[in-house]
């Protein structure tokens, strides 16, 4: 691969920002170079077809048998008690998300350039990480819009009925947007990811999705089977950008088995390419 473009000493910190972009993005779309990508791409494989067949399983399962009786059992749309329930439901809105980690991500641009030594690797690794959450969440949810106007399911007693059953094929309103949840989706790849980069925190990502998935069914915005759907959705999605990733070499490591697991300290290699040559220390 070619060396990035060389910035001189003296760049001033507008260059050294626009090169930091221009190398973060370049390193993202590079052909893969990990040697054993393809081991750790059988494997990924194979754990998304085991998730596909249990979680399509479920699905279905619960299409035929809860569904119905769940929504049945909720409380009416707009119970004045839910109040608390709506905040906490929207720690799962894909906007949000998206634009925290976006946020962070610009704030992480903005600093880099300004540090030296390893502070700045430190930061730069940051960002690494920083990027795979937000395409792992962006990847995911536009997945989820494809498939809601695909499926077309009416949501919860839309029509007027519980019916699990209500479908519009390419419908494209919010009304028959219900399968899969994009509140799902959106958290369950948040969770995914963060586990992934942070293992630690597994266990309080995992309890994060789960609450923001009841909250949905809580308020009738979605049936059981739409919310085990998003996960699912969200769930392939992170794992499909931690192994862009990990053939990039970008934030993870892939072992000889094929495992991919997340790199303990600042990203090596390409990241110290690109802090060296953005900045000229």
């Amino acid at each position: 691969m070619p060396a990035p473009p060389a910035v001189p000493d003296s760049a001033n910190y507008l260059g050294r920002l626009l090169t930091l972009v221009w190398l973060s993005l370049a390193q993202l779309v590079r052909a893969p170079s990990h040697s054993r990508r393809a081991e750790a791409a059988r494997r990924s494989a194979r754990h998304v077809l085991l998730l596909m067949v249990i979680l399509g399983a479920a699905i279905i399962t619960l299409m035929y048998a809860l569904d119905v009786a769940e929504i049945s059992m909720m409380p009416p749309r707009d119970t004045p008690g839910l109040w608390w329930v709506k905040k906490v439901t929207n720690f799962g809105k894909d906007e949000y998300v998206l634009s925290v980690l976006g946020g962070l991500l610009i704030a992480v641009a903005l600093a880099a350039p300004a540090l030296r030594g390893t502070s700045r690797m430190a930061l730069l690794g940051l960002g690494i990480r920083l990027q795979y959450l937000f395409l792992s969440v962006a990847l995911s949810v536009t997945a989820g819009e494809l498939l809601k106007w695909i499926v077309g399911r009416g949501r919860p007693f839309v029509g007027g009925k519980a019916n699990a059953f209500n479908f519009q094929h390419f419908n494209g309103t919010e009304a028959y947007s219900s399968l899969p949840s994009g509140h799902a989706i959106t958290a369950f790849a948040l969770a995914f990811a963060v586990s992934a980069v942070w293992p630690r925190l597994r266990i309080a990502m995992l309890v994060y999705a789960l609450i923001i998935a009841a909250t949905r069914l809580v308020l009738l915005a979605h049936h059981p089977s739409d919310v085990v759907a998003g996960a699912l959705v969200g769930v392939i999605g992170a794992m499909a950008v931690r192994y862009w990733f990990a053939a990039r070499r970008l934030g993870f490591a892939i072992r000889q088995d094929g495992t991919v697991m997340a790199l303990s300290g600042p990203p090596e290699g390409h990241l110290k390419r690109v802090a060296r040559t953005a900045f000229a220390p």
